[in-house]
């Protein structure tokens, strides 16, 4: 089981907090979701079995062929930026460095 302090230590990480009762809810979600992912890796040849990027084959669509076209500028871009650093946009760091 995920320790609660591990999840709080996290949320803390992405600025995110939830009450007491919350993190109680989460603890045993994932729980529930680290038992299900033992069980599905019990089944006998998963290893070989290529893993889904959609959860059916769709093959009545065409994807059309990338075309280049009109595109902004950097100057276009950057025109409603708040902040800016080397013609890049600068956002507030959401995520802390941390061990984990």
């Amino acid at each position: 089981m995920i320790e609660k302090e591990k999840l709080k230590k996290y949320a803390g990480l992405l600025m995110f907090d939830m009450d007491e009762e919350e993190y109680t809810t989460l603890q045993e979600e994932f729980d529930t979701l680290l038992k299900q992912m033992d069980l599905i890796g019990q089944i006998d040849g998963i290893d070989g079995v290529e893993p889904m990027t959609f959860p059916f084959k769709n093959t009545d669509v065409s994807l059309r062929e990338d075309e280049v076209g009109d595109y902004l500028t950097v100057g276009e871009v950057l025109a409603n930026a708040k902040h800016q650093v080397s013609d890049q946009v600068k956002v507030p760091r959401v995520v802390e460095e941390g061990e984990e």
